[in-house]
């Protein structure tokens, strides 16, 4: 029986993963489950799973939910704020944390997690991306376990030789293939570009997500944050982690031996599939995902990403190659942007600009601390709250 805490359990992850442990009731018990503002969503998962300690980062949402499991006789601690957060991931009860709490808001639970020795199912992106280093020495001085849940760095983790040590060459690896289905502008004109809407951007071809993560992925810099990414998970330099865009997204990544060899990871594109390997790891458990038809795919197609189409996956390698506190600044500006054009403020092409110009504008410092980490992190959130004032 595995103790979980999830955080972000009303997002896409946060809900596909309830599903998977509704189906194994007799290996999985919630512990705490954790919500932004949508009280009323996290009302009825604590109803249904009954977990020990309802978090809402949200203090108006807090007391709402906290009226409704008092009405409802419910006996669940209703807890509010960040540090609340950090407080349920590191409950001596738990002993599994999906980390599944998007952009930056993710970093210091996943973190606390992390130091605690808590075996970490990592669907936060933003962890790795902003504080690497950080994150992996504390995994390593914990002894945490730590499983990747994004599609693509699960299929890797997948096809990766078991006890993989972190060494590619060591153990055969030419490089890390990452897939990317391209979004919904992969074959858009780029003289339409500039009039996309975010109900446009949001309407990811096969992938069901939350608004930033679908405009993440129209930007593809959903896929730069996961060149980053993996980077961390697998200790792979930058020059071993190549893009191939593979609109069907029925292969989620691939790994090329020295050999010739390829191995892929292939599946329909459903989150549940991912979260169930990660929570039954080293075991496989029934995920409820429709079995791959093979025969009605029929095709599947590859092609080089066209940086110049997006360019936030080149501003990402920049980044990446960059170090320091490039990718945290890269991070924090595309948050900005992205919101600002969810917000109608900016254009869609508007978000590449955003971010180079925070990135050309500051300087790129070494990382020592967590501290380092969000200094930079404020200081690019300003510098991109400045150029969408002057655009």
């Amino acid at each position: 029986m595995q103790h979980l805490a999830i955080l972000g359990s009303t997002g896409s992850i946060g809900t596909s993963t309830l599903d998977v442990v509704a189906r194994h009731p007799d290996r999985f018990r919630v512990i705490a489950l954790t919500a932004n503002s949508q009280a009323d969503l996290l009302f009825r998962q604590c109803a249904q799973f009954k977990p020990r300690y309802a978090v809402m980062l949200d203090e108006e949402a807090a007391v709402q939910l906290r009226q409704r499991v008092c009405e409802a006789g419910l006996a669940i601690e209703v807890l509010s704020g960040a540090a609340a957060l950090e407080q349920v991931s590191v409950l001596p009860e738990v002993d599994t944390v999906m980390a599944a709490i998007v952009g930056a808001a993710g970093l210091r639970p996943t973190l606390a997690a992390a130091r605690a020795g808590k075996k970490i199912l990592l669907a936060n992106k933003e962890t790795l991306v902003m504080a690497g280093n950080v994150f992996m020495e504390a995994v390593r001085a914990s002894g945490s376990a730590l499983l990747p849940i994004d599609s693509e760095h699960n299929a890797i983790f997948q096809t990766l030789p078991r006890g993989y040590d972190g060494d590619l060459a060591g153990n055969g690896v030419r490089r890390i293939l990452l897939t990317a289905s391209g979004g919904p502008f992969l074959n858009m004109p780029l003289s339409e570009l500039h009039n996309v809407t975010p109900e446009q951007a949001c309407a990811h071809p096969n992938w069901s997500m939350g608004k930033k993560i679908s405009v993440d992925s129209a930007s593809m810099m959903n896929k730069g944050l996961e060149v980053i990414e993996a980077h961390w998970l697998f200790n792979a330099s930058v020059d071993d982690i190549q893009v191939v865009v593979h609109p069907q997204s029925v292969i989620h990544s691939l790994v090329e031996y020295v050999d010739g060899s390829m191995l892929a990871q292939l599946g329909n594109p459903d989150m549940r599939t991912p979260i169930a390997y990660g929570l039954a790891w080293p075991e496989r458990i029934d995920s409820g995902v429709a079995p791959l038809d093979l025969c009605k795919v029929a095709t599947m197609n590859f092609e080089a990403p066209d940086f110049g189409r997006f360019p936030c996956l080149a501003l990402a390698y920049q980044a990446l190659r960059a170090a320091g506190t490039a990718p945290a600044m890269l991070n924090a500006a595309n948050e900005v942007a992205v919101a600002a054009f969810l917000d109608k403020q900016i254009s869609f092409l508007s978000i590449p600009r955003v971010i180079e110009a925070v990135l050309d504008a500051l300087p790129v410092n070494a990382v020592g601390s967590l501290d380092d980490v969000l200094a930079a992190d404020a200081e690019a959130r300003r510098a991109a709250q400045r150029k969408i004032g002057q655009l």
